[in-house]
């Protein structure tokens, strides 16, 4: 409602300051790096609390969780997947669709699901927030959670509490607006495939360049004068390997399907228009009303796309067609 205020947060004039300058940090820094963005959220909540444990976990399917980003005791933690039973924090968090504090069983909850770190070790305190994405219809959709962790018994009070609840929001809205993008390019031709039909094309781009990445940090290290033979061995055979996976990638996208691609430019423009619509699902009457032409042209184009393609269903043309615009 117009005028109306939004309600304070209730944390100590410190916490607030760190807080004001995450956000702004956030906004600024991490808008597209998820990795940054979650461990600069770990490095703010500790400075607010005592965190030894770190996690970032999202649902997939009925009954996995998958984790991105870790951190235990000073370690970070190899990204991980798994099933959660029904006993555990992520059950909880969907019955309760709220924030799973320690204190509230003694950790029972915790302790019932899969360790995530160093399982030899149990945490003595934890806060761990649900993560929601904004529904069209019905109640918020639950799609992941945050957790700090602590092996000091009594580490989060309800300051620490309403600050990491805080951070979890934003991090919620970054992810949500980039759902805002995507949503954005859905409304391109054939949409649906956006960037969710994840291609061999897309991630061996993304590898190529993150291995480059890695070679350019060892080769700028060879350049450093006082490197021991020990060193500058392993720095070389790290540039040599990532040399070779590069090579490797490369060759390894030469095989992918191009016959998506080939089929597709085969059509003439007008045809090329009615399967960029078939994708979308329209029907001949829909195919008709858009184009503005008889069902009688619509069926004629159909028939010369169904020749092209050698298939025998709009609905093969249709994914022939997404796989194309995915590339």
């Amino acid at each position: 409602m117009e005028g109306e205020r939004a309600v304070p947060l209730r944390v100590d004039a410190e916490t607030a300051i760190i807080l004001r300058e995450a956000y702004h940090k956030i906004e600024a820094l991490f808008r597209s790096d998820h990795y940054g963005l979650y461990d600069y959220v770990r490095v703010v909540a500790g400075k607010i609390a005592h965190v030894d444990a770190f996690f970032v976990g999202f649902l997939q399917g009925s009954n996995r969780v998958r984790y991105p980003y870790g951190y235990d005791d000073g370690d970070y933690v190899t990204p991980d997947t798994h099933i959660f039973g029904p006993d555990g924090q992520t059950a909880w968090l969907l019955k309760h669709r709220h924030t799973y504090r320690f204190a509230y069983d003694d950790g029972a909850v915790l302790h019932a699901g899969i360790p995530v770190g160093d399982p030899a070790r149990r945490s003595r305190d934890a806060v761990t927030v649900p993560i929601f994405r904004p529904a069209k219809d019905g109640p918020d959709q639950l799609f992941g959670l945050l957790s700090m962790q602590s092996y000091i018994p009594k580490s989060y009070d309800d300051n620490a509490v309403r600050a990491f609840e805080w951070l979890c929001e934003v991090v919620e809205r970054v992810l949500s607006r980039e759902g805002e993008d995507r949503e954005a390019l859905r409304r391109l031709p054939a949409g649906d495939v956006g960037p969710n039909l994840l291609t061999s094309d897309h991630v061996m781009e993304y590898l190529t360049h993150r291995v480059a990445s890695i070679r350019e940090i060892a080769t700028e290290a060879l350049d450093e004068s006082d490197l021991g033979a020990p060193v500058r061995t392993h720095l070389e055979r790290i540039v040599d390997t990532a040399e070779h996976i590069q090579s490797e990638l490369i060759e390894m996208l030469m095989e992918t399907d191009e016959a998506p691609e080939r089929r597709f430019t085969s059509l003439t423009k007008a045809q090329q228009g009615v399967a960029l619509l078939l994708a979308d699902g329209l029907d001949n009457d829909q195919l008709a009303a858009e184009l503005g032409v008889s069902l009688n042209t619509v069926k004629t184009h159909l028939s010369a796309i169904l020749r092209k393609y050698g298939f025998r269903s709009r609905s093969q043309v249709a994914d022939d067609v997404r796989k194309y615009l995915a590339r």
